[in-house]
């Protein structure tokens, strides 16, 4: 049995990786970094937030979706304590994307490293659409 699939390739690995997948009402989204249009990787935890969830925001469009369709999400960070001393601003970052407290469930996991390594966050969604 084949499962109808709906793909966003785009970026650097476009040829490895979709950047979200839709299956039925589901999307499963890549996660997203804090990797700027021009390349720029802020050394800033928030501000590598802000970056990520505007990828986010721009591969949900894709599939005719926004912020309002997520479900849940999981975060993925190099440094837990540097994450703690920035959580106000990281999470000031996420309500400011939502709009508002998300009604979310989230995920929090501390990794070794991401793709690059000036990366300290990589955010992961499951949207409803």
């Amino acid at each position: 049995m084949t499962i109808e699939k709906k793909t966003y390739r785009n970026g650097p690995f476009k040829d490895f990786i979709a950047q979200g997948t839709q299956v039925g009402n589901v999307l499963y989204m890549a996660g997203q970094v804090g990797i700027s249009d021009s390349r720029l990787v802020p050394a800033n935890i928030a501000e590598q937030t802000a970056i990520a969830y505007a990828n986010m925001k721009h591969v949900l469009s894709q599939f005719g979706a926004d912020m309002g369709n997520v479900v849940d999400e999981t975060f993925f960070v190099t440094d837990m304590n540097e994450l703690m001393v920035n959580v106000e601003a990281v999470y000031g970052e996420r309500e400011s994307a939502y709009g508002g407290m998300p009604e979310v469930s989230q995920t929090l996991v501390q990794v070794v490293a991401l793709v690059q390594p000036e990366l300290k966050i990589e955010i992961k969604c499951i949207a409803h659409l």
